[in-house]
């Protein structure tokens, strides 16, 4: 028997309704959510299983819902290692978190990229969305997502963390990095 599968022998198997929430398309309030978050993290990795994990953000909406199987991702002026873009020459496969700020669930999309040229998102009206601009923050290219898998992921982990607790954001806001060695 499997690693896995004595874990869920172990541990009672998939709840019903975990079973239940992964969908191949965008149901509605999956949409809504991904069209009102202003942060994502984006895995990938390479043919090789090299992984890598890059944050995106802009303002709400910075992400476009094509359609409930198709998203659109600008990719914003960075650090220019385009780790992800490498690893989709590889692998198209992807993965995003997104959130929302202040809210415990996350939305995961899974799915498959296909790059998207600067001059195509030009034409299709998508430009800078972000706060707090600086000169590096042009439209560099984009991803078309073609979605295989979607749904909500529960609150437990951000509770965990206490992540959004406005005494530790305020606390962390005047830290620098050298504080961390403090």
């Amino acid at each position: 028997m499997s690693r896995i599968a004595e874990m869920r022998t172990e541990l009672g198997g998939v709840h019903p309704l975990a079973a239940k929430k992964v969908k191949d398309h965008l149901e509605p309030y999956v949409q809504a959510f991904i069209e009102n978050a202003s942060f994502a993290v984006m895995a990938s990795s390479d043919g090789d299983g090299n992984c890598d994990a890059s944050p995106k953000g802009g303002t709400p909406g910075f992400v476009t819902v094509v359609n409930e199987r198709t998203l659109l991702i600008p990719d914003f002026g960075g650090n220019r290692l385009f780790q992800s873009y490498e690893n989709f020459e590889s692998n198209p496969k992807v993965g995003f978190v997104f959130m929302i700020p202040g809210m415990d669930v996350t939305a995961r999309v899974n799915g498959r990229v296909e790059i998207v040229e600067q001059a195509e998102l030009n034409s299709r009206g998508i430009g800078v969305t972000v706060n707090n601009p600086d000169d590096n923050a042009v439209l560099v290219q984009g991803i078309l997502l073609h979605i295989d898998e979607a749904y909500f992921h529960c609150p437990r982990s951000m509770q965990f963390a206490d992540l959004w607790n406005n005494d530790t954001i305020s606390a962390n806001q005047a830290r620098s990095i050298k504080s961390l060695l403090e």
